[in-house]
């Protein structure tokens, strides 16, 4: 099961990013089939066309009236919470301490030795029995000392080095590790010293060097209010997402229209093909990649259609109700708020990376959302002993394009935030260049196992 709900979330991630990519695919489709006949080619090409998913235009459906295919749920004067959390002084010097560490200063001096919370770079070799084993190996690996990220010993030999020193680390496996062979067993780490850095002592001095502030007060208050923003700022994210799941858990489709279904499952079907692509594999391998059938494939494919079909009839018919339209004033504000969001040149660069139609589906939602908050009665909850807004304030538009695509996790098994696909892809990449199994000590095993 769990497979086979990754197949459906990754195409929910990869669904903006992904149809970026399909000028590429289709070049390197139509570069194959240069080598077959001309009749083979015009076939391989209609065969194309007929797989592209279609645009509606300025609807997000291809109906003219959604009253046949959805019950819409009451979706003014919606009893909303606004909560912002509290920023508290131990989030204020966790976040000062993740920027003093992302800033430390080498040590250069030739006699310095390494100190505990020091940030360490070292390559090692792990032998047992005078034997390299694997996952005993890295260079150039980043460790901060004392985080108790490797099996006892390993870290604790490290204090005490200096920089270009060469040292054998005499170290004991957990009984409880969980690679068999090395559970319980000695084994000795060659590990020599690239260079370390240090966190320095917060000071006027440190602030006035590495910060736009001159004190440390200056400081903290500007770190307190940039937490506070991004409070007030996931609150009003939640606040949009519960008012649209209130909505969204309070309809009903009565019929889906077959041709807008069948666009959807053709777009999936797009997508999974496009990132099966990137991996050199065609659609069925990929598929199997994940465990599952191509029947299980298929029926993916429905859920995924109808989620968001479900999606776009309700967010139609509430705009067709209001008198709204993706060419009026308001949503054209929202383009152009997303092109600034997501660093396009212009409308027409943001629908060139993540088309048309996600364009169109998430400038839809974001404005029927903005609607209904606006027509809410949201109840502030305080936040350092200030309200953030008064009820029926709809905050900003600041809702991301991937928020177009369907927002349905729970009822269909998928939905999930491109930023949150990259951000996976990006600590995958990293644990995959960083990690050595046969160092980690129990709470990280199944981790660096997976990096391997």
């Amino acid at each position: 099961m769990k497979k086979k709900t990754c197949l459906a979330i990754l195409a929910m991630c990869a669904a903006l990013t992904m149809t970026a990519c399909g000028d590429d695919g289709k070049k390197q489709e139509e570069n194959q089939s240069g080598t077959e006949t001309q009749q083979e080619e015009n076939n391989t090409e209609d065969e194309q066309k007929a797989e592209e998913p279609k645009s509606f235009g300025t609807r997000l459906v291809s109906v003219d009236n959604v009253d046949k295919y959805v019950t819409i749920g009451e979706y003014k004067g919606l009893v909303l919470d606004n909560t912002v959390e509290e920023v508290t002084d131990d989030e204020i010097d966790a976040q000062i301490q993740t920027e003093m560490k992302n800033k430390a200063e080498e040590v250069t001096d030739k006699n310095g030795t390494v100190q505990e919370g020091d940030l360490v770079t070292v390559n090692f070799v792990g032998t047992k029995d005078g034997e390299a084993f694997d996952g005993g190996t890295a260079n150039n690996y980043d460790i901060t000392v004392g985080d108790g990220g490797f099996i006892p010993g390993f870290e604790e030999g490290i204090i005490g080095m200096k920089k270009g020193e060469t040292k054998d680390v005499d170290v004991t496996f957990p009984e409880e590790y969980p690679q068999e062979d090395l559970a319980g067993q000695p084994a000795v780490f060659k590990i020599t010293l690239q260079n370390f850095r240090r966190v320095q002592e917060l000071t006027d001095a440190w602030v006035a060097k590495n910060t736009e502030y001159t004190t440390v007060d200056e400081y903290r208050a500007g770190v307190k209010k940039d937490l506070e923003e991004t409070a007030r700022a996931n609150a009003e994210s939640n606040l949009r997402s519960t008012a649209w799941s209130t909505i969204l858990n309070n309809s009903e489709v009565m019929e889906y229209p077959q041709e807008d279904v069948d666009n959807a499952v053709t777009e999936f079907k797009k997508l999974m093909t496009l990132y099966a692509q990137q991996g050199n594999m065609e659609l069925e391998d990929f598929v199997e990649s994940q465990g599952i059938s191509m029947d299980d494939f298929e029926e993916q494919c429905k859920q995924y259609a109808e989620a968001k079909v479900r999606q776009n009839l309700i967010v139609q018919g509430i705009m067709d109700a209001e008198g709204m339209s993706l060419d009026d004033k308001e949503c054209l504000e929202i383009q152009e708020q997303m092109v600034s969001n997501y660093n396009a040149k212009d409308l027409e660069d943001l629908v060139a990376q993540h088309g048309q139609a996600a364009v169109n589906e998430a400038v839809g939602l974001m404005r029927v959302e903005t609607f209904v908050v606006e027509n809410a009665k949201v109840e502030e909850k305080v936040s350092n002993g200030e309200l953030v807004g008064e009820s029926g304030d709809g905050g900003d538009e600041s809702k991301g394009i991937d928020e177009g695509i369907v927002d349905e996790e729970e009822d269909a098994g998928t939905g999930s935030s491109t930023g949150e696909a990259e951000d996976t892809q990006d600590k995958g990449a990293e644990s995959g260049d960083n990690k050595s199994d046969g160092t980690k000590n129990q709470s990280t095993a199944d981790d660096t196992d997976n990096a391997k």
